[in-house]
């Protein structure tokens, strides 16, 4: 008998998606899955409910929802060997992307029955994981006033970069990996374990999920017309030809910036208050198992 436990976010992609206990069950043969199903109701909820989820040792937990709702299981995964499972219904699904797990309901259940899995990186900031993205800068002002916007839209999220491009002030940062000490005024420090970002838009088109490294994006501070050109690159999905976006993989990366006491930063598409001006991110090899 499968155990297979599904961890919910309602409002994911709008809250459209309408998955229910009796619509899952349907495709689980009761005789074959014992199918159990949990309900988000706020931003860290599905934290709790998986690490409840993890006590009763199910085989699969399977996160419905976007990134961020799959970051909150897939954390809790880390170091025991339950699979993670992805139903890709939120805005972005830039990881399940990666994964090729398609948003059509009935494919990406079909993915979850056949159970053939792949081990793929883990990346940390500061004590959080993060499987697809972080990063800070003006992204994490981008995501802030994404979430602020109330609307989960790629016209939303264009609207907040365009707004936070005017707004963002970049300070002064010391970035430090492999060796090297970078000073620079950033306007992003983006740091990807996967290829994509979200709504099909990428900064790291090469970044592998398998590869124990950690693609690092730096865009140092920009003139009003630079940022208008960035822009036209990250729609065009052709960043690397922006010449002043340098690109390095690493293992380990050390930012401080010593004009701030908290920092903001995204982290799988979601805003989080770093209560510190030090960050330290680093890469996990092999460290979840998914089922793909």
């Amino acid at each position: 008998m499968t155990y297979i436990h599904f961890i919910i976010n309602p409002i994911s992609g709008s809250g459209k998606h309408n998955l229910t206990p009796e619509l899952i069950q349907e495709h689980f043969p009761a005789d074959l899955y014992t199918v159990k199903t949990d309900y988000t109701t706020r931003k860290k909820h599905a934290v709790e409910l998986t690490a409840a989820a993890v006590q009763n040792n199910p085989d699969y937990i399977v996160a419905c929802g976007g990134d961020g709702t799959i970051n909150e299981v897939a954390s809790c995964l880390i170091g025991t060997s339950i699979i993670l499972g992805i139903l890709p219904v939120g805005s972005g699904n830039g990881l399940a992307s990666n994964l090729n797990i398609p948003r059509d309901f009935k494919k990406a259940i079909n993915i979850i029955k056949k159970g053939q899995t792949t081990l793929i990186d883990a990346g940390k900031i500061n004590g959080s994981y993060f499987f697809s993205n972080t990063g800070i800068g003006i992204d994490a002002m981008i995501i802030k006033k994404y979430e602020n916007s109330g609307r989960r839209t790629l016209i939303s999220y264009i609207k907040s970069a365009l707004i936070s491009s005017f707004e963002f002030k970049s300070e002064s940062s010391i970035i430090s990996f492999e060796g090297q000490t970078i000073p620079t005024n950033p306007f992003m420090v983006f740091i990807s374990n996967s290829n994509e970002m979200g709504y099909n838009m990428s900064l790291t088109p090469k970044a592998s999920l398998h590869d124990g490294l950690l693609d690092l994006v730096i865009i140092p501070e920009l003139s009003f017309v630079e940022k208008l050109v960035l822009g036209y690159y990250v729609l065009r999905n052709s960043v690397q030809k922006f010449k002043k976006a340098k690109h390095f993989l690493v293992t380990d990366i050390h930012i401080e910036i010593p004009s701030k006491i908290f920092t903001d930063a995204q982290i799988d598409g979601e805003h989080y208050k770093l209560k510190s001006n030090k960050i330290d991110v680093s890469i996990l090899p092999h460290s979840l198992k998914v089922v793909v």
